[in-house]
């Protein structure tokens, strides 16, 4: 069984692997005499999930695919599922315990009532601009000496596109339009005034910094709010500050660390929204922040409208839900009902934002290979490894899509190399016949159908994997090798003029190295698979809790960065850039647990 989860075929093997936290926590168990618990439906859920994830992953990692026909796989698969059900029933139930005074609570208060925690306890001798300013600043100062290592910042992941579609007046639908002509209009803005790119990239990298540790105040403030007590905060303030992964993406030109900021002021207002709907509604400031955030997450990503658009739904039937154990359940109908027309709104008018910038900006669009990914790699795979399954007839048409040059680039890992050269002409004059060739080669090929999804997004799940998925590509400074953790140069026409060369080497091996991959425990913590597993881990306990009502306040919130997570599992790849924000969503989670573990204790 253990060569099918762990095959130990090197040192990087044990030291980037799951291995040894699995091993910590049954040694934890059985020191503390931790007994397993009784199976549960969510506890069972979640054992054979995560037993079929690190089969699954182990296989693409080493092989490339996963061999569906094997019956000893499955056997694997059953065998670990029961260890892990077992063990991981066995630590909530030890956690459950510490929730017994809470039995008689029908729902769950607002955590700052629960702790009974005093104003001094919190750091709220303060007034919140204060308190933000002064959390901000210390994370920004941390920033700061990075940003000098890495002067004038991670200019990297397209930027030099975007920076190009400003100068030139040519813009395209590609790339989210409010992020380019603000990315490009800072920095051109900077260097008609003063000469130099450089200055104009620095300037755009500073104002980034300054708002998402502005937003990470924010996240702290919150978190005193709900009973985060003032040693824990200026523990998070130093781990917001000094994370390797949220300090490249809030200095990275990418629009990803401001699409996480939103979407963290997103989850926090939800937790209050769904805590105390009436007292949410009638605070006119956190709707306007609200509606705020939504509109701009969606602004900065795609991704963010569908995930929003999908979770409206579930908000509305929570809130409305409260109604048979409301007075009035007329009114808390209209509530629901409004709250939806709300939600709706807000996508109205992120369409109108986004309609009006492209045609302001006269954008060219009609690009479809983005939401075609997932069937353009199958296609592709298939025909890298079968090729006799297409007929003439079917090559005719496949090439209509995509030349032969093309799928000859492809590469398991990653999409780019073949939908770059996707017809989107093509398919808008007959995109039947290119769902025609699908279904067909679906039918015949299913197997190799579901590796070329998988292998372009078990990185964002399988917790050993080392992201390489640009091994070989040359970009401006480098060729990408063992890592493609992150980018890190500074394309052109920026240039690195580091300060602090230290420093600026240290995180040049963290993003093109194995280099943090070496240490055991430690290479997890940089994993975008673990992270998520310890989502799903925190999640699944408060779910498992019958007797406490299953934290529904909790909960719900969480569910919009996991729609969003699925949206990336149907993208190009998987890279740490997509999912930066499970590093501070996961510290949020915890935090909210902690806070209901030890309330009224």
């Amino acid at each position: 069984m253990g060569t099918w989860i762990f095959p130990m075929e090197n040192y990087l093997d044990f030291s980037n692997s799951i291995l040894p936290v699995l091993i910590a926590l049954l040694v934890f168990m059985v020191i503390r005499k931790l007994r397993p618990g009784k199976p549960t439906v969510i506890s069972v859920l979640f054992g054979f999930l995560f037993s079929i994830c690190m089969v699954f992953g182990a296989q693409l990692d080493q092989k490339g695919s996963v061999p569906f026909m094997n019956p000893w796989m499955w056997l694997s698969v059953l065998a670990f599922a029961v260890v892990m059900t077992l063990m991981v029933s066995g630590l909530w139930s030890a956690m459950a315990q510490r929730l017994q005074v809470q039995v008689n609570m029908p729902r769950l208060k607002a955590s700052r009532e629960i702790c009974r925690v005093s104003e001094t306890q919190t750091g709220r001798t303060e007034g919140g601009s204060s308190f933000l300013l002064r959390t901000g600043g210390v994370i920004f100062l941390l920033y700061f000496v990075v940003f000098l290592a890495v002067y004038p910042g991670f200019f990297v992941y397209d930027a030099q596109e975007e920076y190009l579609e400003v100068v030139t007046r040519s813009f395209t639908t590609h790339h989210p339009l409010f992020h380019v002509l603000m990315l490009g209009g800072i920095v051109q803005l900077v260097y008609k005034l003063t000469g130099s790119i450089n200055l104009g990239i620095a300037a755009y990298t500073l104002f980034q910094m300054a708002a998402l540790s502005l937003i990470f105040g924010y996240f702290i403030w919150k978190l005193g709010e709900h009973g985060l007590r003032k040693r824990g905060q200026w523990i998070l303030t130093l781990y917001l500050g000094i994370c390797p992964p949220l300090v490249m993406f809030s200095l990275c030109s990418a629009k990803d660390g401001l699409f996480m900021g939103m979407l963290l002021i997103q989850v926090l207002l939800l937790l209050d929204l769904c805590e105390d709907v009436d007292a949410f509604g009638a605070d006119r400031k956190k709707m306007l922040l609200f509606a705020v955030s939504a509109i701009l997450m969606m602004l900065f990503r795609h991704n963010g409208c569908y995930a929003f658009l999908v979770f409206l739904p579930f908000l509305a039937a929570f809130v409305k839900k409260k109604a048979f154990s409301g007075n009035d359940r007329i009114q808390t109908g209209r509530r629901s009902a409004r709250l939806l027309a709300y939600g709706v709104l807000l996508i109205c008018l992120y369409l109108i934002l986004n309609k009006g910038l492209a045609f302001a900006t006269k954008a060219s669009g009609g690009e479809h290979q983005e939401m075609l990914t997932v069937p353009i790699m199958q296609l592709a795979r298939t025909y890298a490894y079968e090729p006799d399954a297409f007929t003439e007839e079917d090559r005719e048409v496949l090439f209509r899509y995509l030349p032969e040059d093309a799928l000859q680039r492809y590469t398991p890992k990653v999409s780019d190399g073949v939908k770059i050269s996707f017809s989107n002409a093509a398919y808008e004059e007959n995109s039947g016949d290119f769902w025609k060739l699908w279904a067909r080669m679906l039918i015949h090929h299913p197997l190799s159908y579901a590796n070329a999804w998988l292998m372009t997004s078990y990185g964002f799940w399988y917790p050993d994997t080392v992201i390489d998925v640009y091994r070989g590509n040359t970009v401006f400074t480098y060729t990408y090798e063992d890592s493609s953790y992150f980018g890190y140069e500074v394309e052109e026409p920026g240039t690195r003029a580091s300060l602090l060369p230290a420093l600026d080497e240290l995180y040049r091996r963290m993003s093109l190295t194995v280099f943090q991959q070496k240490v055991p425990f430690i290479s997890m913590l940089f994993s975008p698979g673990f992270l998520f597993w310890c989502m799903l881990f925190g999640l699944g306990f408060l779910l498992d809790q019958k007797e406490q009502g299953r934290y529904p306040e909790v909960v719900l919130p969480f569910l919009l960065p996991m729609l969003v997570f699925l949206t990336f599992l149907l993208g190009p790849t998987y890279l740490v850039r997509y999912v930066v924000f499970w590093w501070v969503l996961v510290p949020l989670l915890a935090v909210r647990i902690y806070v209901i573990l030890n309330s009224q204790r």
